[in-house]
């Protein structure tokens, strides 16, 4: 891992403090030197070790970027750089190749081979948390789901990291990490912790 990184967080809409927080704890805890930054300008992009991309909501998210001129910053640097990204919730959404209920026609980011269906527990009254098993990790992980996506299916490189009731929730392809629930809503680093080690 890099002496000192520098990790960039979409700052539109979702729990960007949050995000901010775990990540800075993160750091902390693996006693790794960085700083975390909210992204204002597209010229950011080229300056950042790795990215966290929020939840919110993905239509919205997807149209700021691309008038921002971050969307085609950030589709180069992950096609060309391979810069790691963890998208939690909409996050996940951008990240993918596909959505089967893209009625909006978001335009997606195209870096993990894996198709997705947004809202896919329903609304925000159905937000639910649950214990997860998660690949890797020793002991069950605490999943917040808010108007959360399902990952419907993956190919290639992308892999499968944990599933509920069959459907996929977590999945990495290379250093490309996609998460459909918010682990910035508790206090288990550990996914935050994860993300760093996929930096090198």
């Amino acid at each position: 891992m890099v002496k000192s990184l520098s990790i960039g967080i979409i700052g539109i809409q979702g729990a960007v403090s949050e995000h901010i927080t775990s990540m800075k704890e993160a750091l902390k805890k693996k006693d790794t030197a960085g700083k975390v930054f909210v992204i204002k300008d597209k010229k950011e992009i080229d300056k950042i070790d790795g990215l966290l991309l929020p939840g919110g909501e993905s239509t919205t998210i997807s149209k700021i970027i691309i008038k921002s001129g971050i969307y085609n910053k950030l589709f180069n640097k992950i096609k060309e750089d391979n810069l790691p990204v963890m998208g939690t919730c909409a996050g996940c959404v951008l990240l993918s190749s596909e959505i089967s209920n893209n009625k909006e026609e978001i335009k997606l980011l195209s870096a993990m081979n894996m198709k997705v269906k947004r809202n896919a527990f329903g609304r925000q009254k159905d937000s639910f948390e649950t214990y997860i098993k998660i690949n890797g990790f020793s002991n069950l992980f605490n999943a917040i789901f808010i108007r959360a996506p399902i990952i419907e299916k993956v190919w290639d490189s992308c892999k499968v990291l944990s599933k509920i009731d069959n459907n996929i929730i977590m999945a990495r392809q290379k250093n490309q990490l996609a998460i459909t629930f918010h682990p910035e809503l508790t206090n288990d680093l550990r996914i935050h912790e994860y993300f760093l080690d996929m930096i090198k």
